[in-house]
Order: C-alpha cells, then sequence, then structure tokens
C-alpha cells in the first residue's frame, strides 16, 4: 500500500482528537507497566516512567535489573517496583522476565526498552513477555531488536502495538541502511508498519507517526535540544502514559510526539536552544496538556 500524502500535526488536529478525560481516580486512568534498565542504564526506566505518570497515567509498574530496583523504588515512589535476574553484566535476562509477566497481562499499556543493555537479552525479554499478552505495547530502544529478528512478532496485538525508533533503529529494524532511509523519513515508517502491523513513532528533527494503512502524520515542532540522551526515553514513556489512559495507538503517538516537541519548545525559550536535560522535559507535560485542550 502506498503512503499517503501526510497530515501535518498542528493543536488544530489534536483539539479535533481529543484525549479521553481525566476524570475519575487513579484506576480509571489506567496501568503502565515499563521494563527496561541495567546495572549502568537504569536512568532510562526513571524518565520513561515518570513521563508515563506526568501525561496522566493513574497507575505506574516497573520492572528492571535486580541490582537496580532498590534505588529506582527510592527515585520512584509512585511506582511498584519489580526485581528481574540479570546476566553477569548487568542486563536483564530474557530467560527471568517472565517474573513480570504477571504485571504485564494486568496492564493497560506495556513499555519495554528504556535502559535495556544487551540486543539479544532484550529480544528475548520482549519474546517472553508478548507471548499471550493482550494490551497495547510500546517497543523502544534496545527492545526493537525483537522486530528486526521478527517483524510479525507483534502483528497478533492487532495494530495495538507502537515502536518509537531513532533513524538508525528503524533502518535496522528495516535491514537497510542509514542512507536509505534518511532519503524518506516518512516512507520508510510506513514499510516498517506494513511490514509489522504496528503504529510507528520515528523521532528526529521532523517527528513522522505512520499507520499500516498508508496514513502519515508529521510534525514539525521540537528543537534541537530535544537532541540530547534520554529524549526518546522520556517520548516513548508518554506514548505509553496516554495509552494507559485509552488513547488510541495512532492518537497516542501523535499526541506523544507534539507534547514532546512542545516541551523542548519551552525549554528552550527559557533555558536556551542548548542544555536543557531529558528530566526537564516531563515535568513541562501537565501545563501543555491543558494549553492544546483549550
Amino acid at each position: 500500500m502506498r503512503p499517503r500524502s501526510a497530515e501535518t500535526v498542528t493543536p488544530a488536529l489534536l483539539r479535533d482528537w481529543p484525549l479521553p478525560p481525566g476524570n475519575g481516580g487513579k484506576e480509571g486512568r489506567g496501568r503502565t507497566l515499563v521494563v527496561g534498565g541495567s546495572a549502568e542504564t537504569a536512568g532510562g526506566v526513571l524518565l520513561a516512567a515518570e513521563a508515563a505518570l506526568r501525561c496522566g497515567a493513574g497507575k505506574l509498574q516497573v520492572a528492571t535489573a535486580g541490582s537496580v530496583a532498590a534505588a529506582l523504588a527510592v527515585a520512584l515512589p509512585e511506582a511498584m517496583v519489580r526485581a528481574l535476574p540479570e546476566t553477569s553484566a548487568g542486563a536483564v535476562s530474557g530467560a527471568g522476565a517472565g517474573i513480570a509477566t504477571d504485571l504485564a497481562s494486568a496492564a493497560d499499556s506495556v513499555l519495554i526498552g528504556p535502559g535495556l543493555a544487551d540486543p539479544v537479552e532484550s529480544a528475548a525479554v520482549v519474546r517472553t513477555l508478548l507471548d499471550g499478552l493482550d494490551v497495547p505495547v510500546v517497543l523502544d530502544a534496545l527492545a526493537l531488536a525483537a522486530v528486526t529478528e521478527d517483524p510479525g512478532c507483534v502483528r497478533h496485538l492487532g495494530g495495538r502495538a507502537v515502536l518509537t525508533p531513532n533513524p538508525t533503529e528503524l533502518a535496522q529494524a528495516l535491514h537497510e541502511t542509514d542512507d536509505t532511509v534518511e532519503t524518506d523519513h516518512g516512507a520508510s515508517a510506513v514499510r516498517l508498519a506494513q511490514l509489522t502491523g504496528a503504529i510507528v513513532a520515528l523521532g528526529g528533527a521532523t517527528s513522522w507517526v505512520a499507520a499500516p494503512d498508508g496514513r502519515t502524520w508529521r510534525d514539525d515542532g521540537g528543537a534541537p535540544g530535544l537532541g540530547v540522551s534520554g529524549a526518546g526515553d522520556v517520548r516513548a514513556g508518554l506514548v505509553a502514559g496516554l495509552l494507559a489512559r485509552g488513547a488510541e495507538p495512532a492518537q497516542a503517538a501523535i499526541w506523544a510526539g507534539h507534547l514532546h516537541g512542545r516541551a523542548g519548545e519551552r525549554l528552550s525559550a527559557r533555558l536556551g536552544p542548548l542544555g536543557y536535560l531529558a528530566r526537564e522535559l516531563a515535568p513541562e507535560v501537565p501545563a501543555l496538556l491543558v494549553e492544546i485542550a483549550h
């Protein structure tokens, strides 16, 4: 199926596609599970998990490498944190990921990937958690190794998966060169969406969202400072949090990309175009949600 003309994301488009209302208590706004981290990269989980809460998810659970679980539980007092077995190098072990399957099956959205440290083990983590899973899933960072290995691994979710690659990860998943993807990010995102049956949310100077039916959306907002370590973890966490609230997969990806870009613009205006930190993005989101909706 050929890609359709891309629709530009604007506040007006988002207001015409409103998020599910945030009324009621925490149970009514959904439970999200973030799976990731390692002995050396626990921060990715922290960034993604906070972002999920900042965009309105009601309950948060985290499954991470055992050696950092206690520290993350202190850093995330809002979350229930479960320790997972890890390899000798401190990566989450695919063989032990089944310990989190009960959390995954009871969640309203599952994000796998931030901070994972070993491509082979990461692919095994995804396979284990996806087995029998029937809730919306976001695959980010090294969790995308499972898609590179088996593009059909999320098809059983019936379009309820969102992939959040950067351009290099997109090229790897498509088994193409970086230069091929660079020639047309939107068309490349559509190819992966059609190959996997998932929504593809591609980060970069221009944010792209592609659906398997060929629909595409582009968002030219953002700022140079978003090209910083950890920013992608925040964006993936926003997608997961919005899915937990009940947003459709494409809607969650589009809103998350716009919120991410607008947060970068706001920090650029206040602090300067470079030098703000990924951890500073998520605190901007609650006010942006109000502004965009009105």
